[in-house]
């Protein structure tokens, strides 16, 4: 990733830069750039080239301008709309990203005014970009060639940068986008590497480092003895045996209020017994995503320091096919003693996280879960692959993580868990030998959601089904091709928000 500095005021350009220009509404040009005494590029020539390339301002229309003066050496007007947030993660990507091509011909730094026609750069502006520079310039590459030059340097140019809220924005934005970038490096990681125990040494290793974080791995001896059925279940065929890991951050002074994020990481999913087709396992390296991001949202909120106590708890698993593999009619024995007739094998996710969620309710002090998972294909297409969805016990609970997806940027649209909408579904979950079954049919998001609903008990409870967004198929704004990073940062704007769950009490004046 390229480094990322916040600046009040264009910086003298030379022949390395790039200069991106927001291009706003009907092509109008910032005030920066008309009223300057000596501009960086002569704005009715800008204006004429804006005319004749057809770029009127729309997110994402780029108008590349080379200047013979070199300095810079070359002008992007990029659209940026009505300005809005989102518009402002285009803007900054596309500039990004073609500014990363232009490295690969001598350019090293991308300077990157914020402020435009509609209005001075404020401390969520400066934040979204800086999040946005740094994530859309990411790749993952693993050859035999030399990578390709890439940029150094992004000069994010901001009015108001000495503003003690925009520091504190670009701050949160660097923090944000960073354990963004590692959970995307877990999700990347192919699963001849990324095995659990790999996978709890990469947690280990990380939040073990920040101040306030203790971490703790649960091996196959303390499984057994934790009666985590589920996940040795799952586990059991594999050569590398399972893991759970627990992430705790609890900073001095922090309140009894204790959110825990509960994540699927399955490292290689084959379906068990029930294997899957061969197109159907080819991503499958990514269906740990779950566990990436909760991991990262409690790298973010140690890293920044929030006030209140977080943990995240993973179970880690590779779901094989073996002569120790379970079977479909076996019955499987949970945290807390719940029992689950298997009938797929390839429902894995909902049993491990169904001890997950158990462990956090029963011997961490939940006040509130949250899980996270690439669960159901059903939710992939009901949703597509950009949006998530979002199940709650708790309104408060959904009107919280969906305001803070809103300012992410993140995408979830809430499904129906209340009796008059699912109430007619949960015979489907019926067993004849245990207290439920895995597969209990369609409408498959739901049902999935409807067998983890009693391991959170009477807790306000979340589930988010990732499976759509999880991994990115083209690059997109600050999302690239691969693993995608989706819901760190929802979840990390969640705990900034002090992780509510309940609505706010009514205010009642005299």
């Amino acid at each position: 990733m390229p480094r990322v500095e916040v600046v009040p005021a264009l910086p003298v350009l030379g022949p390395d830069d790039v200069l991106a220009v927001p291009v706003g509404a009907r092509g109008s040009l910032p005030d920066w750039l008309t009223a300057a005494a000596q501009p960086p590029v002569d704005p009715e020539f800008l204006a004429a080239a804006l005319a004749d390339t057809g770029n009127g301002g729309k997110p994402g229309g780029i108008t590349n301008v080379p200047l013979q003066s070199r300095h810079p050496r070359s002008v992007l007007a990029v659209g940026v709309g009505d300005a809005t947030l989102p518009h402002l993660r285009s803007y900054v990507a596309v500039a990004v990203r073609r500014a990363q091509t232009l490295a690969e011909s001598g350019a090293r730094r991308l300077v990157l005014p914020l402020d435009t026609g509609v209005a001075p750069a404020g401390a969520d502006e400066v934040r979204t970009a800086v999040e946005t520079a740094l994530l859309a310039g990411y790749r993952f590459r693993d050859t035999s060639t030399p990578h390709p030059p890439r940029l150094a340097e992004v000069l994010v140019v901001a009015a108001g940068a000495d503003d003690p809220a925009v520091a504190a924005g670009e701050l949160a934005g660097r923090v944000a986008a960073e354990s963004v970038v590692w959970a995307r490096d877990l999700v990347n990681t192919p699963s001849s590497t990324k095995d659990p125990a790999w996978l709890a040494d990469q947690a280990l290793g990380r939040l073990g480092a920040v101040d306030g974080v203790t971490v703790t791995v649960l091996g196959p001896d303390e499984l057994r003895a934790g009666g985590f059925g589920g996940v040795l279940a799952v586990g059991g065929g594999s050569a590398s045996p399972p893991r759970v890991v627990i992430a705790t951050y609890r900073p001095h002074g922090a309140g009894p209020a204790h959110p825990v994020l509960v994540g699927k990481g399955i490292t290689f999913d084959t379906g068990g017994i029930s294997i899957k087709k061969n197109a159907g396992m080819r991503e499958m390296k990514t269906d740990m995503a779950g566990a990436a991001a909760v991991l990262a949202a409690v790298d973010a909120a140690a890293r920044l320091q929030l006030p209140g106590a977080v943990t995240a708890v993973v179970a880690l698993c590779e779901n094989a096919v073996s002569g120790t593999a379970y079977r479909p009619a076996d019955v499987v024995r949970h945290v807390g003693g719940r029992t689950t007739e298997v009938r797929n094998t390839d429902a894995e996710g909902r049993l491990v996280l169904a001890d997950v969620l158990a462990h956090a309710r029963l011997a961490l002090g939940a006040t509130v879960l949250v899980d996270v998972a690439t669960l159901t294909g059903a939710m992939r297409t009901a949703l597509g692959a950009r949006t998530a969805g979002l199940y709650a016990t708790a309104d408060g609970l959904a009107d919280a993580l969906l305001t803070a997806g809103g300012h992410a940027g993140e995408a979830f649209w809430r499904m129906p868990l209340s009796e008059e909408h699912v109430g007619h579904l949960r015979a489907q979950l019926d067993s004849p030998v245990a207290d439920a079954n895995n597969a209990p049919g369609d409408p498959g998001s739901t049902t999935a959601a409807l067998f983890l609903q009693p391991f959170a008990g009477g807790l306000p409870w979340a589930h988010l089904d990732i499976a759509g967004p999880a991994r990115a198929g083209r690059d997109e704004a600050e999302v690239v091709k691969g693993g995608s990073g989706f819901a760190v940062r929802t979840l990390l704007r969640w705990l900034e928000a002090g992780a509510p769950a309940d609505l706010p009490e009514p205010v009642v004046r005299d």
